[in-house]
């Protein structure tokens, strides 16, 4: 193990990590010698299950459920993660609403919805990170050290027809992070986002199997012809919530197979 990527010393809390990415990350930093992982999930019993992974491999995590959508909800979990393990160092606001999508070629268009449809991404992805970032950081501010990282989409950095709302919240959050980069400096806090594009999760896996020419058509459109794996992702998170990233703040990251291109 890499002494630069180390999590000793560090408390790491990852919201919507009782699957897929969120699972994957959580993993990732415990097994790289996080001090605690705060596992939360709007599911008690899918955190139950990620946390007791970490400690059954010989790492420290417990689970924690919490509407990231309430305010209230996420500083109780946050009051509850500090009474466990002391304070939190990082935090990865991974839990996200994308929508259910049972066909793939079908959207309907947003202005024929309203604000009943809309409110559900914008409060996970866009309230969600403000409530959970609000939490994390007066303790980070006391310590004068910390990491916040949030798993925004590549809708929020170009656009995707169909998604605007989705694409909207998810571009708000990745905003949000960069506002907060430049007045969390001081402290030695920094801020990032990493742009995530398709991943290889069940439903999208059985989804895309089931219409094979839509897999085809959207697999043209990546430099690296496969769809993401958690473990992508939990790569970069891992860097940046690690001391080699002690001078990278304020910027946003695709780990997205070249499915957008950034400078």
């Amino acid at each position: 193990m890499s002494d630069i990527l180390n999590m000793q010393g560090k408390v790491a809390l990852i919201t919507g990590a009782g699957q897929n990415v969120g699972r994957q990350i959580a993993l990732h930093l415990a097994a790289h010698g996080a001090d605690g992982v705060v596992v939360n999930d709007f599911h008690l019993s899918r955190a139950q299950a990620v946390a007791d992974e970490i400690n059954a491999a010989g790492g420290k995590a417990i689970a924690l459920q919490a509407d990231v959508t309430s305010h209230e909800s996420v500083i109780a979990m946050f009051a509850k993660a500090v009474e466990k393990f002391g304070r939190v160092d990082v935090l990865v606001n991974n839990a996200g609403n994308a929508g259910a999508q049972p066909n793939p070629g079908v959207r309907k268009p947003f202005w024929e919805s309203g604000p009943e449809a809309w409110e559900s991404y914008i409060g996970v992805n866009f309230y969600g990170v403000i409530h959970c970032t609000a939490a994390a950081l007066p303790g980070m501010i006391e310590r004068k050290s910390g990491r916040v990282i949030t798993i925004i989409s590549d809708a929020g950095r170009a656009g995707e027809s169909g998604k605007e709302i989705y694409s909207g919240a998810k571009a708000g959050a990745a905003g949000f992070m960069r506002a907060v980069a430049r007045s969390m400096g001081r402290y030695n806090i920094t801020v990032n986002s990493v742009a995530i594009a398709a991943m290889g999760t069940p439903s999208i896996r059985s989804r895309l199997e089931a219409s094979p020419e839509h897999l085809k058509k959207m697999m043209e459109k990546y430099i690296i012809r496969r769809l993401g794996e958690p473990s992508d992702i939990a790569n970069m998170v891992l860097f940046l919530a690690s001391d080699a990233s002690g001078w990278i703040t304020g910027q946003t990251y695709p780990v997205n197979g070249g499915f957008t291109l950034a400078l």
